[in-house]
């Protein structure tokens, strides 16, 4: 996807000032030719000037969210409050008639997703979860490699992501959804599916809290996913490690191990290796500005009228998921799963290559605390 120059901006509010809005996607946003930030909203006023003046825009009270929606200063909001809030502040955006940017995971529900979606067809805006992967070169070749069969009738997916999380931060009490699962979950949930063009039809899931820990939930989580087909996905997730990630996938013709696969940030390439018929091949396209790349591509959706692949209905069925992997740790029981039939998925034309922005460093942000231990 061409990146270059645009005569029109779409112009982003974006709705949450934490550490992924200030360190990753307002940086990021300068990246993109199309996009430009024209607010923000936070429900601190005390850090608000401090905001304004660092960012150069109006900054708004969740209260005055309505004015802003009906002002007619912004086309599209970029929205990433805690999980559990997204329906209350996407609902009203999209029946505002404007576009959406949904961090992920979707929402903390079914229910909410459906509500959400809802609101999408009765405003008519654009409605895309920000799976920044599926604007990232190496991920986008490897799920295109999966759908033409580069490694046979696949078998199966085995996956780690961990990190350690302090217990001072606001994630560590906030419940299961606020937990690993659904936040770092949501990668290998994400990218199994679309690796296997299916949708899992069984959720068993153990769960263990740390000692010394003081977490309101498992900080170490194991999942395996079942499929009709008879193919297996496990993955492990944790609050309580040295940071770790990878993925392994394996076919009838051959295997693939990534890592990182999951991460951003400028030195950051997502990488795989590839073993076939005894042959080792390393892939690795450099780091790519992520969070720039997938707002580009939402803003060419909305400039050209076109709706965005990873939409709300590919947010919906990863919640579906984390829904019943937290329902067979509460009960000890396999979860079954409707089946749902596949969709066609990430496709090569939504790959954005931008070069990658410096981040601010956590001790520049403005009014928060460090989301993780280095």
């Amino acid at each position: 996807m061409n990146a270059s120059t645009h005569d029109r901006k779409i112009r982003y509010a974006v709705i949450g000032c934490g550490q992924i809005s200030q360190q990753s996607f307002i940086p990021g946003i300068e990246r993109a030719a199309n996009s430009t930030l024209a607010a923000l909203v936070t429900g601190d006023m005390k850090k608000a000037k401090a905001l304004e003046t660092r960012y150069g825009v109006r900054v708004w009270h969740y209260d005055e969210l309505p004015d802003l929606l009906a002002s007619g200063d912004i086309d599209a909001v970029y929205l990433a409050t805690p999980n559990g809030l997204h329906r209350q502040y996407a609902v009203p955006v999209l029946e505002a008639g404007l576009h959406l940017l949904l961090e992920k995971p979707m929402a903390t529900s079914v229910e909410d997703c459906e509500a959400i979606l809802q609101a999408q067809r009765r405003g008519g805006g654009r409605l895309m979860i920000a799976y920044r992967l599926h604007c990232e070169p190496g991920t986008v070749e490897l799920v295109s490699r999966c759908r033409n069969g580069d490694f046979g009738t696949l078998v199966g997916f085995s996956s780690v992501f961990g990190q350690d999380v302090p217990q001072s931060n606001h994630r560590a009490h906030g419940g299961y959804w606020s937990g690993p699962v659904p936040d770092l979950g949501n990668y290998p949930i994400n990218a199994v599916r679309h690796m296997f063009g299916a949708e899992p039809v069984e959720v068993t899931a153990v769960g263990t809290s740390t000692p010394g820990r003081s977490f309101n939930f498992d900080d170490t989580v194991s999942v395996v996913l079942r499929f009709a087909d008879g193919r297996i996905a496990d993955f492990m997730v944790s609050y309580a490690c040295a940071p770790v990630e990878g993925l392994t996938l394996f076919g009838s013709m051959g295997s693939v191990k990534a890592g990182p696969c999951y991460t951003f940030g400028p030195s950051v390439a997502i990488t795989y290796t590839t073993l076939i018929d005894g042959k080792e091949d390393r892939h690795v396209h450099g780091p790519v500005e992520q969070f720039g790349g997938e707002t580009f591509y939402f803003s060419e959706c909305i400039l050209n009228d076109r709706d965005p692949e990873p939409d709300g209905e590919d947010g919906l069925r990863d919640v579906r998921v984390l829904v019943a992997v937290e329902a067979a740790l509460r009960t000890g029981r396999p979860q079954s799963l409707p089946q749902l039939a596949a969709r066609q998925g990430i496709h090569e034309d939504q790959i954005v290559i931008l070069p990658p922005v410096e981040e601010p460093q956590e001790s520049d942000l403005i009014g928060l605390m460090p989301q993780a231990v280095s």
